[in-house]
C-alpha cells in the first residue's frame, strides 16, 4: 500500500520506518518545493501533488499549517485521513474551540478578536489576565501574547493590530483571548482511532514546556480518575470529528479537573515515548488507521520518557549507553527540533533516577527541564 504524507519532516519520517516492517510505502509532498520526496533520505522522487495523489492509496499530513487548496483536492480524491476537516480544525484556533464546545468538552473562555472593539469586549468580559494567540500558524509560543492586570493595554493592542495588519493570511487571520488558567500542570493524551469508531488510547505524559517549547514529556503512571476524564474528553472530540488516524489532545489540569488547550490532528511530539515505551508506537497506529488495519495496542510496557534536543546543541554518545537517541538529521538552529531522546525504566522512580543520570551527561543550559522531570517521579 502506497502512503503520501503532507510534509516532509521529521513525523513523515517516524512514520515511514513505523511503516518499513508493514510493508507500507511511504512518500512525502514537500509542501514548500512541490517535490515528492523519501521522508528518510529527502531523495526526490517526483514532482507535483496531482502526481503523488495519483500513486497514492491512502493520504495523511504530519502538520496542520497546509494551504486550504491543497487540503481541497486531497479530500476531494476520497483518500485523504483524517480528512480536510480535522487538518482545518487544528490549523485553526476559531473552529479548534467551536469543535471543542460542539463537542461538550471544558476550554478556557474565550472571545475571537478581529478589532479593538473586540479586544476591549474580551478584557471586560473575561478579565485580565489573559493568553492571546494567533488563531493561525502560531506554535511553540510564536505568535502570543500574555495581557497581564499590570500591562499595557494600549501597547499590546498596538503590537496585535500590527500584527494583524501584516499577518501573511491577510484577512484569515485573527487572534484568540483566552482567561489565564491557573493550572497545575500541562497533561496531554494520545490515541488512535479508525473508521468504525474503534480506539486505541496511550497513558496520559505529563509535559514541561521551556520557552513555549516541549522539553520533556514523562509517561510513568497517572490518576485513574485523571485518565479516565481525559480519555472520555478524547473521545468526545474524535466522535465528534468522525476522526481517522492519531489524535492527540493536550490539557491543563487543574486540581484534578482537566481543560483542553488544544488539539493536533496528527502524531505528536508528546507521544514520541511510545517508540520505545508502548507495545504499538503512535507513528505505526496512525498509519495502522489510517490504511484500514487492525489498530495495535496501546499499553504501556514500562516508565518512558522523552527528552526533545532543541537548538545548536550535543548530546555525548555515550548517552546511546543509558538511553536511545532519534536524531532527524537536521541542520542545528536555534529553537529548531533537531531529534530526540527516549529514557526507559521498571519504574516511576527508577526512571527518575535515570533521568538524573543522564542529566550528568548533558549541558544543564540545554537541556534544562530534566530536573524538574525527575522531580516529578520522586
Amino acid at each position: 500500500m502506497n502512503v503520501l504524507v503532507l510534509g516532509a519532516g521529521q513525523l513523515a519520517r517516524m512514520m515511514a520506518l513505523a511503516g518499513a516492517p508493514l510493508n507500507l510505502k511511504i512518500s512525502a509532498y514537500d509542501v514548500r518545493s512541490g517535490n515528492l520526496v523519501h521522508p528518510v533520505t529527502l531523495e526526490v522522487l517526483g514532482q507535483g501533488l496531482e502526481n503523488g495523489i495519483a500513486d497514492a492509496d491512502v493520504i495523511t499530513a504530519e502538520f496542520e499549517h497546509i494551504a486550504p487548496d491543497v487540503l481541497e483536492v486531497c479530500q476531494a480524491s476520497g483518500k485523504f485521513y483524517p480528512g480536510e476537516t480535522a487538518i482545518l480544525t487544528g490549523g485553526d484556533r476559531r473552529l479548534e474551540k467551536a469543535l471543542l464546545d460542539k463537542a461538550g468538552v471544558a476550554n478556557a473562555r474565550y472571545q475571537v478578536i478581529e478589532s479593538r472593539a473586540d479586544y476591549d469586549k474580551a478584557i471586560a468580559n473575561i478579565g485580565l489576565p489573559l493568553i492571546l494567540k494567533s488563531a493561525l500558524d502560531g506554535y511553540d509560543g510564536k505568535g502570543q501574547w500574555r495581557l497581564k492586570p499590570d500591562s499595557d493595554i494600549e501597547s499590546v493592542w498596538q503590537d496585535i493590530d500590527q500584527f494583524l495588519k501584516t499577518s501573511p493570511q491577510g484577512a484569515r487571520q485573527c487572534v484568540i483571548a483566552e482567561e489565564f488558567v491557573p493550572f497545575d500542570r500541562e497533561v496531554s493524551l494520545i490515541g488512535a482511532r479508525n473508521a468504525k469508531g474503534d480506539l486505541e488510547i496511550y497513558p496520559l505524559t505529563e509535559n514541561i514546556h521551556t520557552n513555549g517549547i516541549l522539553s520533556v514529556s514523562v509517561a510513568a503512571g497517572d490518576n485513574d480518575a485523571v485518565q479516565a476524564q481525559a480519555e472520555a474528553m478524547f473521545k468526545a472530540v474524535a466522535d465528534t470529528l468522525g476522526y481517522v488516524g492519531v489524535l492527540a489532545i493536550e490539557f491543563f489540569d487543574v486540581g484534578g479537573n482537566l481543560k483542553v488547550n488544544e488539539i493536533a490532528p496528527r502524531v505528536h511530539n508528546s507521544g514520541h515515548w511510545t517508540q520505545q515505551g508502548a507495545e504499538v508506537c503512535q507513528f505505526e497506529n496512525h498509519l495502522r488507521a489510517v490504511c484500514g488495519l487492525p489498530l495495535g495496542s496501546a499499553k504501556r510496557i514500562r516508565p518512558t520518557a522523552m527528552i526533545n534536543i532543541v537548538g545548536e546543541v550535543t548530546v555525548p554518545v555515550n548517552v546511546m549507553g543509558l538511553a536511545h537517541v532519534h536524531w532527524y538529521d537536521k541542520a542545528s538552529r536555534p529553537s529548531r527540533k533537531i531529534g530526540h531522546i527516549n529514557l526507559c525504566a521498571e519504574s516511576a522512580k527508577a526512571l527518575g533516577e535515570a533521568l538524573q543520570e543522564v542529566a550528568k551527561h548533558l549541558d544543564g543550559a540545554e537541556f534544562p527541564a530534566l530536573q524538574s522531570a525527575a522531580e516529578t517521579l520522586s
